[in-house]
């Protein structure tokens, strides 16, 4: 069986420009990064800002396993099935972090037939907006320290330095760092600590700015640290915001590539959703719904996580409204949260599966109270039998879901235009009602509260005393009527990953609470959850390698 990277290598890919025609965009609205990829112009956006949007989609899924939901593989299948049925549309995904791509998860980029090519360049280096960011995100540390160094003007408190350094790389050993050692002139000595890069504010900024100007605004309200009286210093105090701008200025503009069957995707940031917001760009989904018909995002993890965020955050900043959601499950992933062995995942076990659908049923109720219609989809496998298939479709339709099978790991868009056509009556004939899960005239607690408690399933809430201090803090600064953006292990619908299933009436925990005041949101930090991730004992970088005519091996 040929592997992901394997189909990717053999693709016939077409130059980017004709793929840019699919969609009515000039060759001059294109700046090219090599022959397969380009960045959108402002003078695109400015041509065609005015249009009508198109129907958006969200695609979401079930807690993620070990055994693999296919999130991404879905949607980039859904695209091509959609052209297949005679709809125009553009897919909108996040950029593959280095740090997931070389550590346990792999890459991105879809999987099979369904994939974003070139696979290698997507998953590695991109056009490279990840660097930009992680340079912009450490210029702004540099230019703090050495304002503390040079006289400390602002009087900043170095014990409540709250800005971060970043590395796009699963490094555990740069969590908790000491910086200034050596001589007087190597700066003050004091504790430090580093973020992988998709959990910078930076890179929520970037996702969540409408222009440059949006985002010089949202640049300089970063709250960087805090006096000694107790007053918070910005990146615009510490004027870093021209230079960051210009480290920023490429990055902010979309990427346009295509999925195997050629279908547009426009590929633009990288938000992780158990630490961050998890949704793509808020310029790149409002250029796709200009572009198409049908505009096919996805948000990140289980819908617990990114789909949360996507509405509460990313629609309320946007002015989004989502037509419809896909909700991806797999029979494997049902069992496995049933109590099935992953080494038995293939083996009928309809025990299992009955206990473990559990875990979807609670994402279709979730989504049930954003007001938007469902459909979902499982991700089928040659070992699904067909008692699982229909045990699960009879479940989705009892639950008063649409449902449509999706083989589209094997067969590309052919294996999704039962998925698409499903979709497309749904839009036609449902009315999404769409309204956020909580208003923004909510206490910081009382959101936090109800995320907990209407998405997880949580009893008690329980806030730490830092959580409690940084809170009461949050709200005299004024950024109390701010969204929440929970950041929480993606496995469970509780703070404990090995809570499978749908676990009721548990203790959450909130162990810290800062505020993205630059991005436009407060971060609760719950359980052990942590914002740089560690390698795994065997990670995926060790089976990547380049041969001597460049070809990559050992991407997945």
């Amino acid at each position: 069986m040929k592997t992901d990277i394997d189909i990717a290598l053999e693709a016939e890919m077409k130059p980017i420009q004709e793929v840019a025609e699919r969609l009515d965009i000039a060759e001059d609205e294109l700046d090219l990064y090599g022959k397969y990829k380009a960045k959108l112009t402002d003078e695109l956006w400015n041509r065609i800002k005015d249009r009508p949007d198109g129907k958006l989609i969200l695609v979401t899924a079930i807690n993620p396993t070990p055994a693999g939901e296919g999130k991404t593989t879905i949607t980039v299948g859904l695209g091509q099935a959609m052209e297949r049925i005679g709809k125009k549309a553009v897919v909108a995904l996040r950029e593959p972090s280095l740090g997931p791509c070389f550590g346990l998860k792999g890459g991105a980029a879809g999987g099979g037939y369904s994939q974003v090519v070139p696979m290698d360049d997507l998953n590695l280096h991109f056009t490279g907006d990840f660097h930009a960011i992680t340079s912009a995100n450490n210029l702004l540390a540099a230019m703090l320290d050495n304002h503390i160094q040079q006289g400390n003007e602002l009087q900043i408190d170095t014990k409540q330095i709250v800005w971060k350094r970043c590395v796009d790389m699963n490094d555990r050993v740069l969590r908790n760092i000491t910086v200034g050692l050596g001589r007087k002139v190597d700066g003050v000595t004091r504790e430090d600590h580093f973020i992988i890069t998709v959990a910078s504010e930076i890179m929520a900024i970037l996702c969540l700015a409408q222009d440059m100007a949006d985002l010089k605004e949202r640049l300089a309200k970063i709250i960087v640290a805090y006096t000694y009286s107790g007053e918070p210093v910005t990146a615009g105090q510490i004027n870093a915001v021209g230079a960051m701008a210009a480290l920023l200025k490429d990055a902010i503009r979309p990427n346009l590539v295509q999925t195997l069957e050629h279908t547009p995707v426009l590929v633009h940031g990288g938000p992780f959703a158990n630490i961050a917001h998890g949704c793509n760009s808020l310029r790149a989904t409002k250029t796709a719904l200009k572009l198409a018909d049908y505009t096919i995002t996805e948000a990140g993890f289980g819908a617990d996580l990114g789909a949360e965020k996507f509405m509460d955050i990313k629609c309320r900043i946007g002015n989004l409204k989502p037509d419809a959601i896909v909700l991806v499950a797999t029979v494997r992933a049902l069992k496995y949260n049933g109590g099935a062995a992953k080494e038995q995942l293939g083996e009928e076990n309809m025990q299992a599966l009955k206990a473990g659908i559990v875990n979807l049923e609670k994402h279709i109720e979730n989504i049930a109270k954003f007001g938007v219609p469902c459909v979902v989809t499982l991700n089928r496998f040659i070992t699904d039998t067909s008692a699982e298939l229909t045990f699960v479709q009879e479940f989705c339709e009892s639950h008063g879901c649409e449902f449509a099978l999706s083989e589209v790991w094997e067969k590309g868009g052919e294996g999704g235009t039962a998925l698409a056509t499903q979709l497309v009556e749904t839009i036609e004939t449902k009315t999404s009602g769409f309204h956020y899960l909580y208003e923004e005239e909510k206490s910081l607690k009382e959101k936090m509260t109800t995320i907990a408690r209407e998405i997880y399933g949580a009893g008690e809430v329980i806030f730490d005393a830092a959580a409690e201090q940084q809170i009461s803090r949050i709200e005299k600064l004024g950024y109390g009527r701010l969204p929440v953006c929970m950041a929480k292990n993606q496995y469970s619908l509780s703070d404990d990953k090995t809570k499978l299933g749908r676990p009721q009436n548990f203790p959450i925990h909130i162990r810290d609470v800062y505020v993205s005041a630059g991005a436009g949101f407060v971060v609760a930090l719950t359980g052990t959850i942590m914002t740089m991730p560690g390698l795994p004992k065997v990670p995926a970088a060790e089976k990547v390698d380049v041969n001597e005519s460049g070809k990559i091996t050992g991407l997945f």
